[in-house]
């Protein structure tokens, strides 16, 4: 992957082992343009770094919350299933007849609304929900997400991100591995007020959270 700068390295302040890629530039994004790309794909995928990360993310809820269903947004499954067995194994209290916590990944229709199908609503429905996101800038996602918990009868556990621009969002503490403060004159800008698009600076890669398309 070629882009104007070189990328970052970033350790987090967690756990060393947790690492991510950060490459300054003019990104856009599905809601807003943003000055870094953040590239999390070793992290979701290499076994070491999930594991490191979901024994990290773990440490937030241990002692104090219970947890029936970890529902995986942005490609964190490998993150998610290793934070049911760090939970489970801490003895985190889950209210599931088999004493077991439900992973589970959303679905969105053709107009972008998330939807869990009947076979998987059972696993929402009633139960305390830790939700697992890669990102959070603008926090539309996270509103989204409660919103359709509220509807499938859910009850919000917590959040957690590997990077959020922002503490809280929609009233809920977003538990997070990188802060904003970890990411050097990291900014998101409304797409009509962003300065790079004023400057006459080219965009150069379509970004969200699964990846990139460069422009």
């Amino acid at each position: 992957m070629t882009f104007e700068h070189q990328p970052l390295t970033i350790n987090s302040s967690y756990n060393n082992s947790v690492q991510i890629k950060v490459f300054p530039g003019h990104f856009a994004t599905n809601h807003s343009h943003i000055t870094h790309y953040i590239d999390m794909t070793v992290l979701k995928t290499r076994q070491s770094m999930a594991r490191a990360a979901a024994k990290s993310i773990a440490s937030d809820y241990v002692g104090s919350t219970v947890i029936d269903t970890i529902v995986c947004m942005d490609g964190t499954e490998v993150i998610g299933s290793y934070l049911a067995e760090e939970l489970t194994h801490s003895g985190i209290q889950s209210m599931n007849q088999h004493k077991a916590i439900y992973v589970v990944t959303p679905e969105f229709n053709s107009v972008g609304q998330m939807i869990f199908r009947d076979n998987l609503q059972p696993m929402i429905r009633g139960k305390h929900v830790l939700f697992l996101l890669a990102s959070a800038t603008t926090g539309r996602t996270i509103e989204r997400s409660l919103e359709c918990l509220s509807y499938y009868g859910g009850v919000v556990a917590g959040i957690s991100a590997i990077f959020s621009a922002n503490e809280v969002i929609a009233g809920q503490q977003i538990h997070t591995l990188f802060r904003l403060s970890d990411i050097p004159a990291y900014n998101t800008y409304a797409h009509n007020q962003c300065p790079h698009c004023q400057a006459g600076k080219k965009i150069e890669a379509i970004v969200n959270s699964y990846g990139y398309s460069k422009l």
